[in-house]
C-alpha cells in the first residue's frame, strides 16, 4: 500500500503504476542526459515538464479519488435506499401473505363446516333410505301373502271409510244373512239400501303383466289378470248382493291406482261385466269420492228422518212468540198505568211544595181564600 496526498491506494493500482513509470523514465532520462552531456537549459526545461506532467497527473489522481469516494457514497446510499424499498416490499408481501392465509384458513374453516353438514344431511338421507328401503321390502313381503295381502286392502278401505263417514253409518266385517261377512258394510237408508264393499288385489296377474316381454307372454298374463278380475266380480256379486237385505249393487275395492288404471284402459269389457253384475270397481281415489256421495245421501236421509221432529219444534216455537207477545202489552200497559202515576205524583209533589213556601213566609191569606175542596188536592 503506498499513501499519495492522504489517499491509500494499492501497489497494483494503475495511477500508483503509471506514476512509478514516469518515476523510472526520468531517472533514466537524467542518467542518459548525464551521459549524453546535453546542455543543463535543456535538462532543466524538460525536467520543468516533466514535473509539470507529474503535478497534472497527482492532480487528475486527487480528482479521480474524489470522484471515486462520491461514486462509493453515492452507491452506499443507493443501497440503503435500495434495501428499505426491498425491506417495505417484503413486509408488504409477507402482510399480504398473512392476510391471504388468514382468508384462506377461514374460507377452509367455513367450507369444512359445510361439508360437514352437507355430510351429516347425506347421512340422514341415507338412514331415511335404508329405512325406506327397509319398509319396502317389508311391504314386499305382505304384499307376496295373500292372507297378509288381502288385510293390507281391508286396512287401506278402513282408512278411507274412517275418514269419509261418521262412524255409525257403517260397519267393518260385517257377517250377513248368509254367512258371508263383507269387509265394509254402509248402511244407506233404503232405495238403495245397505251397500258392501269388498277388498280385491290381483297382484300376480298384474305383476306377470308387467314383467312380460314377448308377445306370448304379455296374452297370457292379460287372460291371468282378466279371468282373476272376472272371479273376484262374480264372486262379489253372489255373496254380497241380497234380495231384500243389501242394496242392488256392492263394490270392489282395489288398494292400487296401478292396477285400477290397467283395467280401464286395457281391459274394458271386464269393466263392463262388472256393471252387468251391478259390481263397481273402485280405487283409493274414487272410492273416497263414491263415500262423500255415500255421506250427502246420509245426511239427506237423516234431515227427512227429523223433519217431524222439526216441524213440532217450530210449533212450539210459534206458541212461545205469541206468548211472549202478550206478556209484552201487558208490560207496556204496566208502563202506561205507571207513568201515569208519576206524573199525578209529580203534581201533587209540586202543590205541597208551594204550600210549604208560604207556610215559610207567613203568607195565610192566599190560603184562607183558596177553595177547600182545591186545597185539599
Amino acid at each position: 500500500m503506498i499513501t499519495i496526498n492522504g489517499q491509500v491506494y494499492a501497489w497494483d493500482d494503475p495511477l500508483v503504476l503509471a506514476i512509478g513509470g514516469a518515476v523510472l523514465f526520468l531517472s533514466m532520462l537524467v542518467l542518459i542526459l548525464r551521459a549524453a552531456g546535453r546542455s543543463g537549459r535543456l535538462v532543466l526545461g524538460e525536467l520543468g515538464w516533466l514535473a509539470q506532467r507529474v503535478q497534472s497527473l497527482a492532480e487528475g489522481q486527487e480528482r479521480l479519488a474524489g470522484g471515486l469516494h462520491h461514486v462509493s457514497e453515492t452507491q452506499a446510499v443507493s443501497q440503503g435506499a435500495i434495501l428499505q424499498v426491498m425491506e417495505q416490499r417484503l413486509a408488504e408481501v409477507q402482510r399480504a401473505m398473512g392476510d391471504s392465509l388468514q382468508g384462506s384458513s377461514v374460507r377452509t374453516a367455513r367450507s369444512l363446516g359445510e361439508l360437514q353438514q352437507r355430510l351429516a344431511t347425506i347421512d340422514k338421507a341415507q338412514e331415511n333410505i335404508e329405512r325406506l328401503s327397509g319398509n319396502v321390502l317389508s311391504l314386499q313381503d305382505i304384499l307376496s301373502n295373500k292372507q297378509t295381502r288381502g288385510a293390507f286392502g281391508e286396512i287401506q278401505l278402513h282408512d278411507i271409510v274412517l275418514k269419509a263417514l261418521p262412524s255409525d253409518s257403517y260397519t267393518m266385517q260385517a257377517t250377513l244373512s248368509n254367512g258371508r261377512r263383507a269387509d265394509c258394510l254402509i248402511h244407506l237408508p233404503a232405495p238403495p239400501g245397505p251397500i258392501a264393499i269388498d277388498a280385491k288385489f290381483p297382484l300376480e296377474a298384474y305383476e306377470a303383466l308387467r314383467r312380460a316381454e314377448t308377445p306370448q307372454q304379455v296374452l297370457e298374463a292379460q287372460r291371468a289378470l282378466r279371468g282373476s278380475v272376472r272371479v273376484h266380480l262374480r264372486a262379489i256379486a253372489e255373496k254380497y248382493i241380497l234380495e231384500g237385505e243389501t242394496a242392488e249393487g256392492a263394490l270392489m275395492f282395489l288398494p292400487s291406482e296401478a292396477v285400477y288404471a290397467e283395467l280401464h284402459a286395457n281391459f274394458p269389457e271386464v269393466v263392463r261385466e262388472g256393471f252387468a253384475l251391478k259390481v263397481w270397481i273402485v280405487s283409493p281415489t274414487t272410492c273416497m269420492a263414491v263415500l262423500n256421495t255415500m255421506r250427502a245421501v246420509l245426511k239427506d236421509a237423516r234431515m227427512r228422518e227429523q223433519a217431524g221432529a222439526i216441524r213440532r219444534e217450530l210449533s212450539e216455537l210459534y206458541r212461545d212468540i205469541e206468548r211472549l207477545g202478550v206478556r209484552v202489552e201487558n208490560l207496556d200497559r204496566h208502563f202506561g198505568q205507571a207513568a201515569k202515576d208519576i206524573e199525578e205524583i209529580k203534581i201533587s209533589s209540586e202543590k205541597a211544595g208551594k204550600r210549604a213556601r208560604r207556610l215559610d213566609a207567613f203568607d195565610f191569606e192566599e190560603l184562607e181564600q183558596a177553595p177547600v175542596g182545591r186545597a185539599a188536592e
